[in-house]
């Protein structure tokens, strides 16, 4: 049964207001790996309270809606979606505390026809409450494989950046620990798939994987050692095509190509030959 169409362009969702604290900042970072080496000062100004920054990535996880696409008036088959590339647009340095307020909508829906799924396009705001200012934006884009077929459009979505066919200017090796996706969802993503091996093995996988957006922050962490200095100033925009997932305990490695007034990016695990994130780009200020 394909998705409903009407009701996804009728949708409307409530505002989320989150009042975010210097322990949840600190609880991300350390979700990426932030403090591996605990006398490394520039990666602790990410982990300790004092003089502590933001990571620019943490915005995916600000005013987060939840998984909206369980309910059933959307006639999406929920078992069978995938996160299909996210992008991020940075405004302002994010906050390490305060309240916030995120504001989701649907952008597009786009019917790659019966027996190929569709598509649908969403982005959130993340408003600043105490003076309406807006931090950044999030987009995403979302891989219904089992509601192909509903009569809508194909419409053709953002092109993904192309990586350069040279050899990269910069490899950045991040290791994961077994236990990173057990870390990182006490920064609000609770889905079993993460944390319990019989829900693993029932989705396909030998054991649980670490979130996609785990790996996104990953690449935000490489883009901040590798070229920026941990500067997160100067991280404003993020984006990327999720290939395929990472098990807790792999080590992810980044290829990292200068472009203008940013990079290109693509990482893989070398264990299993396997890209895991694609047409990578980094913007900076």
């Amino acid at each position: 049964m394909p998705l409903d169409y009407k009701a996804l362009s009728n949708w409307e969702f409530e505002d989320i207001t989150q009042t975010l604290t210097e322990r949840d900042t600190m609880l991300y970072a350390l979700g990426l790996g932030f403090g591996e080496d605990p006398t490394d000062e520039k990666e602790l100004a990410y982990v300790y309270e004092e003089g502590l920054l933001a990571v620019p990535s943490m915005a995916v996880t600000l005013g987060y809606p939840g998984f909206w696409l369980r309910d059933p008036r959307t006639g999406v088959d929920w078992k069978k979606v995938l996160h299909g590339e996210q992008w991020l647009d940075v405004y302002k340095s994010l906050p390490v505390k305060g309240e916030l307020i995120g504001r989701t909508r649907i952008d597009q829906i786009s019917d790659k026809g019966e027996g190929r799924g569709a598509v649908i396009y969403l982005s959130r705001d993340i408003i600043d409450a105490a003076n309406g200012e807006t931090l950044a934006k999030v987009s995403m884009s979302t891989f219904c494989r089992g509601d192909g077929g509903f009569g809508g459009e194909n419409k053709p979505g953002p092109t993904p950046a192309a990586i350069p066919e040279r050899e990269p200017d910069h490899v950045c090796d991040l290791a994961t620990l077994p236990r990173q996706a057990l870390v990182y969802r006490l920064s609000g993503d609770y889905n079993p798939l993460h944390a319990d091996p019989k829900v693993a093995r029932a989705a396909g996988f030998e054991r649980p994987i670490l979130h996609g957006l785990a790996t996104y922050g990953l690449a935000a962490r490489a883009i901040l050692k590798t070229l920026l200095d941990y500067n997160a100033s100067r991280l404003t925009g993020l984006d990327v095509r999720f290939s395929a997932p990472v098990y807790p305990g792999e080590t992810v490695r980044f290829n990292i190509w200068r472009e203008g007034d940013g990079a290109r990016f693509r990482a893989s695990v070398a264990e299993r030959q396997v890209v895991v994130l694609d047409n990578g780009t980094a913007r900076f200020a």
